[in-house]
Protein backbone atom coordinates (compact mmCIF):
# COMPACT_ATOMS: atom_id res chain seq x y z
CA UNK A 1 0.00 0.00 0.00
CA UNK A 2 1.25 3.46 -0.81
CA UNK A 3 -0.57 4.89 2.21
CA UNK A 4 0.67 3.50 5.52
CA UNK A 5 -2.63 4.18 7.29
CA UNK A 6 -5.64 1.91 6.95
CA UNK A 7 -7.97 4.78 7.88
CA UNK A 8 -7.98 8.36 6.69
CA UNK A 9 -9.48 11.20 8.71
CA UNK A 10 -10.12 14.20 6.47
CA UNK A 11 -8.81 17.47 7.81
CA UNK A 12 -11.50 20.09 8.36
CA UNK A 13 -11.45 23.85 8.16
CA UNK A 14 -11.58 24.44 4.42
CA UNK A 15 -14.64 24.93 2.22
CA UNK A 16 -16.41 21.77 1.01
CA UNK A 17 -14.93 20.44 -2.22
CA UNK A 18 -17.22 20.55 -5.28
CA UNK A 19 -18.34 17.19 -6.67
CA UNK A 20 -20.31 16.51 -9.85
CA UNK A 21 -22.17 13.21 -10.15
CA UNK A 22 -22.16 11.94 -13.74
CA UNK A 23 -25.05 9.50 -14.22
CA UNK A 24 -28.16 8.89 -12.13
CA UNK A 25 -28.77 5.15 -12.44
CA UNK A 26 -28.43 2.59 -9.65
CA UNK A 27 -24.98 3.84 -8.60
CA UNK A 28 -25.59 7.50 -9.43
CA UNK A 29 -28.57 7.81 -7.09
CA UNK A 30 -26.47 6.46 -4.25
CA UNK A 31 -23.57 8.76 -5.15
CA UNK A 32 -25.80 11.84 -4.99
CA UNK A 33 -26.96 10.84 -1.51
CA UNK A 34 -23.36 10.17 -0.43
CA UNK A 35 -22.13 13.58 -1.58
CA UNK A 36 -25.10 15.34 0.01
CA UNK A 37 -24.37 13.64 3.35
CA UNK A 38 -20.62 14.36 3.40
CA UNK A 39 -19.66 17.51 5.37
CA UNK A 40 -16.45 17.94 3.40
CA UNK A 41 -18.11 17.82 -0.02
CA UNK A 42 -20.60 19.95 -1.92
CA UNK A 43 -22.85 18.68 -4.71
CA UNK A 44 -21.94 21.10 -7.48
CA UNK A 45 -23.75 19.45 -10.37
CA UNK A 46 -25.46 16.40 -11.77
CA UNK A 47 -24.87 15.29 -15.35
CA UNK A 48 -27.51 13.20 -17.15
CA UNK A 49 -27.83 11.69 -20.61
CA UNK A 50 -31.64 11.61 -20.78
CA UNK A 51 -33.08 15.05 -21.72
CA UNK A 52 -36.21 14.17 -19.72
CA UNK A 53 -34.12 14.34 -16.53
CA UNK A 54 -32.57 17.72 -17.34
CA UNK A 55 -33.74 20.48 -15.02
CA UNK A 56 -34.92 18.12 -12.29
CA UNK A 57 -33.59 18.64 -8.78
CA UNK A 58 -30.89 16.16 -7.76
CA UNK A 59 -32.89 15.21 -4.68
CA UNK A 60 -35.78 14.10 -6.87
CA UNK A 61 -33.46 11.90 -8.93
CA UNK A 62 -31.83 10.40 -5.82
CA UNK A 63 -35.00 9.75 -3.81
CA UNK A 64 -34.37 12.41 -1.16
CA UNK A 65 -37.23 14.34 0.42
CA UNK A 66 -35.66 17.80 0.73
CA UNK A 67 -34.55 19.62 -2.46
CA UNK A 68 -30.81 20.03 -2.90
CA UNK A 69 -31.02 23.07 -5.16
CA UNK A 70 -28.95 21.43 -7.89
CA UNK A 71 -30.60 20.95 -11.27
CA UNK A 72 -29.49 18.13 -13.57
CA UNK A 73 -27.94 19.09 -16.89
CA UNK A 74 -26.92 17.42 -20.14
CA UNK A 75 -24.13 19.99 -20.73
CA UNK A 76 -20.84 18.17 -20.11
CA UNK A 77 -18.60 21.23 -20.44
CA UNK A 78 -20.70 23.23 -17.98
CA UNK A 79 -20.71 20.39 -15.49
CA UNK A 80 -16.95 19.86 -15.70
CA UNK A 81 -16.38 23.56 -15.14
CA UNK A 82 -18.23 23.18 -11.85
CA UNK A 83 -16.03 20.21 -10.89
CA UNK A 84 -12.65 21.84 -11.59
CA UNK A 85 -10.45 21.61 -8.50
CA UNK A 86 -12.87 19.06 -7.06
CA UNK A 87 -14.09 15.73 -8.32
CA UNK A 88 -16.46 13.81 -10.55
CA UNK A 89 -18.25 10.70 -9.33
CA UNK A 90 -18.52 8.99 -12.71
CA UNK A 91 -21.29 6.38 -12.46
CA UNK A 92 -22.30 6.11 -16.11
CA UNK A 93 -22.13 2.51 -17.26
CA UNK A 94 -19.00 1.24 -18.93
CA UNK A 95 -20.34 -2.27 -19.55
CA UNK A 96 -21.36 -1.77 -23.18
CA UNK A 97 -19.43 1.46 -23.88
CA UNK A 98 -15.96 0.96 -22.35
CA UNK A 99 -14.12 3.13 -24.87
CA UNK A 100 -16.55 6.01 -24.38
CA UNK A 101 -16.22 5.68 -20.60
CA UNK A 102 -12.43 5.88 -20.80
CA UNK A 103 -12.65 8.98 -22.99
CA UNK A 104 -15.01 10.54 -20.45
CA UNK A 105 -12.55 9.84 -17.62
CA UNK A 106 -9.68 11.37 -19.56
CA UNK A 107 -11.82 14.44 -20.29
CA UNK A 108 -12.60 14.88 -16.58
CA UNK A 109 -8.97 14.52 -15.52
CA UNK A 110 -7.69 17.00 -18.10
CA UNK A 111 -10.35 19.45 -16.91
CA UNK A 112 -8.75 19.35 -13.45
CA UNK A 113 -11.30 17.10 -11.72
CA UNK A 114 -10.28 14.00 -9.82
CA UNK A 115 -12.50 11.01 -10.63
CA UNK A 116 -13.97 8.13 -8.64
CA UNK A 117 -15.74 5.48 -10.69
CA UNK A 118 -16.75 1.80 -10.86
CA UNK A 119 -16.98 1.83 -14.66
CA UNK A 120 -13.60 0.69 -16.06
CA UNK A 121 -12.88 -2.77 -14.70
CA UNK A 122 -9.34 -3.11 -16.04
CA UNK A 123 -8.26 -0.20 -13.84
CA UNK A 124 -9.13 -1.82 -10.52
CA UNK A 125 -5.45 -2.71 -10.45
CA UNK A 126 -3.75 -0.01 -12.54
CA UNK A 127 -0.37 -1.73 -12.20
CA UNK A 128 -1.57 -4.73 -14.23
CA UNK A 129 -3.75 -2.72 -16.67
CA UNK A 130 -2.68 -2.54 -20.33
CA UNK A 131 -0.31 0.35 -20.89
CA UNK A 132 -2.45 1.54 -23.81
CA UNK A 133 -5.26 2.09 -21.31
CA UNK A 134 -3.27 3.26 -18.30
CA UNK A 135 -0.75 5.67 -19.80
CA UNK A 136 -3.15 8.15 -21.50
CA UNK A 137 -5.15 8.42 -18.28
CA UNK A 138 -1.99 8.90 -16.24
CA UNK A 139 -0.89 11.65 -18.65
CA UNK A 140 -4.32 13.28 -18.35
CA UNK A 141 -4.17 13.12 -14.54
CA UNK A 142 -0.77 14.78 -14.45
CA UNK A 143 -1.81 17.42 -16.98
CA UNK A 144 -4.91 18.30 -14.97
CA UNK A 145 -3.34 17.91 -11.54
CA UNK A 146 -5.98 15.30 -10.70
CA UNK A 147 -6.30 11.67 -9.56
CA UNK A 148 -8.34 8.60 -10.50
CA UNK A 149 -9.67 5.84 -8.24
CA UNK A 150 -11.58 2.91 -9.77
CA UNK A 151 -13.52 0.58 -7.48
CA UNK A 152 -17.07 -0.49 -6.79
CA UNK A 153 -18.05 -3.69 -8.58
CA UNK A 154 -19.38 -6.36 -6.20
CA UNK A 155 -18.84 -3.98 -4.33
CA UNK A 156 -15.13 -3.16 -4.59
CA UNK A 157 -14.17 -3.07 -0.93
CA UNK A 158 -15.47 -6.63 -0.58
CA UNK A 159 -12.80 -7.91 -2.97
CA UNK A 160 -9.82 -5.87 -1.81
CA UNK A 161 -9.62 -4.17 1.59
CA UNK A 162 -12.08 -6.40 3.45
CA UNK A 163 -10.34 -9.73 2.69
CA UNK A 164 -6.99 -8.16 3.55
CA UNK A 165 -8.30 -6.84 6.88
CA UNK A 166 -9.98 -10.14 7.74
CA UNK A 167 -6.94 -12.12 6.64
CA UNK A 168 -4.83 -10.16 9.10
CA UNK A 169 -6.81 -11.82 11.90
CA UNK A 170 -5.64 -15.31 10.96
CA UNK A 171 -2.48 -17.04 12.09
CA UNK A 172 -2.24 -19.11 8.92
CA UNK A 173 -4.14 -18.72 5.66
CA UNK A 174 -4.77 -21.49 3.16
CA UNK A 175 -7.30 -19.71 0.95
CA UNK A 176 -9.05 -16.33 0.71
CA UNK A 177 -12.50 -16.46 -0.90
CA UNK A 178 -14.60 -13.38 -1.73
CA UNK A 179 -18.15 -14.39 -2.56
CA UNK A 180 -21.17 -12.53 -3.94
CA UNK A 181 -24.51 -14.35 -3.84
CA UNK A 182 -27.29 -12.46 -5.53
CA UNK A 183 -30.89 -12.82 -6.69
CA UNK A 184 -31.14 -10.74 -9.87
CA UNK A 185 -34.92 -10.50 -9.63
CA UNK A 186 -34.35 -7.54 -7.30
CA UNK A 187 -31.94 -5.74 -9.66
CA UNK A 188 -33.37 -3.10 -11.97
CA UNK A 189 -30.95 -3.46 -14.89
CA UNK A 190 -32.61 -5.62 -17.56
CA UNK A 191 -29.97 -4.97 -20.22
CA UNK A 192 -27.16 -6.19 -18.00
CA UNK A 193 -29.14 -9.06 -16.48
CA UNK A 194 -30.39 -10.41 -19.78
CA UNK A 195 -27.80 -9.58 -22.40
CA UNK A 196 -24.53 -9.31 -20.46
CA UNK A 197 -25.14 -12.07 -17.91
CA UNK A 198 -27.48 -14.17 -20.07
CA UNK A 199 -30.50 -14.62 -17.81
CA UNK A 200 -33.51 -15.61 -19.92
CA UNK A 201 -31.43 -16.45 -22.98
CA UNK A 202 -31.21 -20.00 -24.42
CA UNK A 203 -28.50 -22.15 -22.90
CA UNK A 204 -26.51 -22.04 -26.15
CA UNK A 205 -26.23 -18.25 -25.82
CA UNK A 206 -22.75 -17.07 -24.78
CA UNK A 207 -23.13 -14.33 -22.14
CA UNK A 208 -20.50 -11.64 -22.85
CA UNK A 209 -19.72 -11.22 -19.14
CA UNK A 210 -18.39 -14.77 -18.87
CA UNK A 211 -16.75 -15.29 -22.25
CA UNK A 212 -13.27 -16.78 -21.79
CA UNK A 213 -10.94 -14.11 -20.43
CA UNK A 214 -13.63 -11.59 -19.55
CA UNK A 215 -14.05 -12.57 -15.87
CA UNK A 216 -10.28 -12.33 -15.43
CA UNK A 217 -10.30 -8.91 -17.09
CA UNK A 218 -13.05 -7.72 -14.72
CA UNK A 219 -12.10 -9.42 -11.44
CA UNK A 220 -8.50 -10.47 -12.00
CA UNK A 221 -7.24 -7.09 -10.84
CA UNK A 222 -8.93 -7.59 -7.48
CA UNK A 223 -7.36 -11.05 -7.15
CA UNK A 224 -3.96 -9.51 -7.85
CA UNK A 225 -4.57 -6.71 -5.33
CA UNK A 226 -5.24 -9.20 -2.54
CA UNK A 227 -2.24 -11.29 -3.59
CA UNK A 228 0.01 -8.25 -3.50
CA UNK A 229 -1.28 -7.18 -0.08
CA UNK A 230 -0.71 -10.68 1.35
CA UNK A 231 2.70 -11.11 -0.28
CA UNK A 232 1.58 -13.97 -2.54
CA UNK A 233 3.26 -14.58 -5.89
CA UNK A 234 0.59 -16.02 -8.22
CA UNK A 235 1.48 -18.57 -10.86
CA UNK A 236 -1.62 -17.82 -12.93
CA UNK A 237 -5.18 -16.50 -12.87
CA UNK A 238 -7.80 -18.94 -14.16
CA UNK A 239 -11.58 -19.18 -14.45
CA UNK A 240 -14.37 -21.67 -13.82
CA UNK A 241 -17.99 -21.47 -15.07
CA UNK A 242 -21.29 -23.25 -14.42
CA UNK A 243 -24.77 -22.42 -15.77
CA UNK A 244 -28.20 -23.78 -14.91
CA UNK A 245 -31.51 -23.59 -16.83
CA UNK A 246 -34.84 -22.57 -15.33
CA UNK A 247 -37.19 -25.44 -14.56
CA UNK A 248 -40.25 -23.16 -14.67
CA UNK A 249 -41.23 -19.72 -15.98
CA UNK A 250 -40.28 -16.74 -13.82
CA UNK A 251 -41.88 -13.29 -14.08
CA UNK A 252 -40.58 -10.22 -12.29
CA UNK A 253 -40.22 -6.48 -12.90
CA UNK A 254 -37.91 -7.20 -15.85
CA UNK A 255 -40.50 -9.38 -17.58
CA UNK A 256 -40.79 -13.09 -18.39
CA UNK A 257 -37.90 -15.55 -18.08
CA UNK A 258 -38.98 -18.79 -19.71
CA UNK A 259 -38.38 -22.35 -18.54
CA UNK A 260 -35.34 -23.88 -20.23
CA UNK A 261 -33.49 -20.58 -20.53
CA UNK A 262 -30.58 -19.63 -18.30
CA UNK A 263 -31.71 -19.09 -14.73
CA UNK A 264 -28.46 -19.20 -12.75
CA UNK A 265 -24.78 -18.54 -13.25
CA UNK A 266 -21.78 -19.43 -11.10
CA UNK A 267 -18.15 -18.64 -11.81
CA UNK A 268 -14.82 -18.17 -10.08
CA UNK A 269 -11.72 -16.12 -10.85
CA UNK A 270 -8.88 -17.93 -9.11
CA UNK A 271 -5.38 -16.81 -8.21
CA UNK A 272 -3.38 -20.04 -8.36
CA UNK A 273 -0.21 -21.12 -6.56
CA UNK A 274 1.28 -24.60 -7.15
CA UNK A 275 -1.89 -25.68 -8.92
CA UNK A 276 -4.22 -24.70 -6.06
CA UNK A 277 -6.61 -21.70 -5.94
CA UNK A 278 -5.47 -19.57 -3.01
CA UNK A 279 -7.30 -16.29 -3.71
CA UNK A 280 -10.77 -16.63 -5.23
CA UNK A 281 -13.51 -14.24 -6.31
CA UNK A 282 -16.73 -16.26 -6.70
CA UNK A 283 -20.12 -15.17 -8.02
CA UNK A 284 -23.41 -17.01 -7.65
CA UNK A 285 -26.31 -15.26 -9.37
CA UNK A 286 -29.91 -16.37 -9.91
CA UNK A 287 -33.04 -14.94 -11.50
CA UNK A 288 -35.18 -16.49 -8.75
CA UNK A 289 -34.28 -17.75 -5.25
CA UNK A 290 -35.28 -21.38 -5.91
CA UNK A 291 -32.94 -21.88 -8.89
CA UNK A 292 -29.85 -24.06 -8.27
CA UNK A 293 -30.73 -24.63 -4.59
CA UNK A 294 -27.55 -26.66 -4.06
CA UNK A 295 -25.40 -23.60 -4.77
CA UNK A 296 -24.50 -21.14 -1.98
CA UNK A 297 -27.31 -18.92 -0.72
CA UNK A 298 -27.31 -15.82 1.53
CA UNK A 299 -27.00 -16.89 5.18
CA UNK A 300 -30.25 -15.17 6.14
CA UNK A 301 -32.16 -16.33 3.05
CA UNK A 302 -32.37 -12.78 1.66
CA UNK A 303 -31.86 -11.59 -1.88
CA UNK A 304 -28.12 -11.00 -1.68
CA UNK A 305 -25.01 -10.96 0.46
CA UNK A 306 -21.26 -10.52 0.26
CA UNK A 307 -18.99 -12.86 2.11
CA UNK A 308 -15.29 -13.25 2.87
CA UNK A 309 -14.08 -16.69 3.93
CA UNK A 310 -10.58 -17.21 5.27
CA UNK A 311 -9.70 -20.89 5.21
CA UNK A 312 -6.94 -21.25 7.76
CA UNK A 313 -6.45 -21.20 11.46
CA UNK A 314 -8.78 -19.99 12.69
CA UNK A 315 -11.36 -20.29 9.90
CA UNK A 316 -13.07 -16.89 9.60
CA UNK A 317 -16.34 -16.06 7.83
CA UNK A 318 -17.62 -12.49 7.50
CA UNK A 319 -21.07 -11.81 5.98
CA UNK A 320 -22.11 -8.33 4.85
CA UNK A 321 -25.79 -7.67 4.13
CA UNK A 322 -26.73 -4.10 3.17
CA UNK A 323 -30.14 -2.71 2.27
CA UNK A 324 -31.29 0.67 0.94
CA UNK A 325 -34.17 2.25 -0.96
CA UNK A 326 -36.87 0.48 1.00
CA UNK A 327 -34.95 -2.62 2.03
CA UNK A 328 -33.53 -3.59 -1.37
CA UNK A 329 -30.29 -5.62 -1.23
CA UNK A 330 -29.13 -4.52 -4.68
CA UNK A 331 -29.57 -0.89 -3.69
CA UNK A 332 -27.70 -1.59 -0.47
CA UNK A 333 -24.74 -3.01 -2.35
CA UNK A 334 -24.75 -0.04 -4.71
CA UNK A 335 -24.84 2.34 -1.75
CA UNK A 336 -21.82 0.77 -0.04
CA UNK A 337 -19.86 0.87 -3.30
CA UNK A 338 -20.82 4.50 -3.95
CA UNK A 339 -20.02 5.53 -0.37
CA UNK A 340 -16.56 3.96 -0.61
CA UNK A 341 -15.88 5.98 -3.74
CA UNK A 342 -17.34 9.30 -2.57
CA UNK A 343 -15.71 9.06 0.86
CA UNK A 344 -12.35 8.67 -0.91
CA UNK A 345 -12.62 12.07 -2.61
CA UNK A 346 -10.97 14.15 0.18
CA UNK A 347 -7.98 11.78 0.24
CA UNK A 348 -7.67 11.88 -3.56
CA UNK A 349 -7.74 15.68 -3.59
CA UNK A 350 -4.84 15.73 -1.14
CA UNK A 351 -2.84 13.06 -3.00
CA UNK A 352 -0.30 13.55 -5.77
CA UNK A 353 -1.85 13.38 -9.26
CA UNK A 354 -2.04 9.78 -10.45
CA UNK A 355 -3.96 6.52 -10.61
CA UNK A 356 -4.81 4.77 -7.34
CA UNK A 357 -6.25 1.39 -6.35
CA UNK A 358 -8.24 -0.05 -3.46
CA UNK A 359 -5.11 -0.71 -1.40
CA UNK A 360 -3.72 2.79 -1.92
CA UNK A 361 -6.87 4.59 -0.81
CA UNK A 362 -7.56 4.13 2.92
CA UNK A 363 -10.97 3.78 4.49
CA UNK A 364 -12.63 7.04 5.53
CA UNK A 365 -14.69 6.87 8.74
CA UNK A 366 -17.94 8.91 8.66
CA UNK A 367 -16.59 11.81 10.72
CA UNK A 368 -19.40 14.28 11.42
CA UNK A 369 -22.05 11.90 10.09
CA UNK A 370 -23.06 9.96 13.18
CA UNK A 371 -26.67 10.32 14.33
CA UNK A 372 -29.75 11.48 12.46
CA UNK A 373 -29.22 13.78 9.49
CA UNK A 374 -31.61 15.51 7.14
CA UNK A 375 -29.97 13.78 4.16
Amino acid sequence: MQNENTFYFAAGGGPPAPVVVWGTGNMGRAAIRAVAAHPGLRLAGVLVHDPAKAGRDAADLAGLDAPLGVAATTDVDAALALAAGGAVAYTASGDVRPDDAVRDLERCLRAGASVVTPSVYALYDPRSAPTALRDPLLDAARAGGASLFVSGIDPGWGNDLLPVLVGSLAGTVEQVRCLEVFDYSTYDAPGSVRDLVGMGHPMDYDPPMVLPGVPSMVWGGQVRLVARALGVELDEVRETLERRPLEHDVTNAMGLFEAGTQGALRFEVQGVVDGEPVIVVEHVTRIAPDVAPDWPTPPDGGAGAHQVVIEGRPRIVVNVEATDEGGNRAAGGNATAANRLVNAVPWLLAAEPGLYDGLDVPLSPPVGRIGRTSA
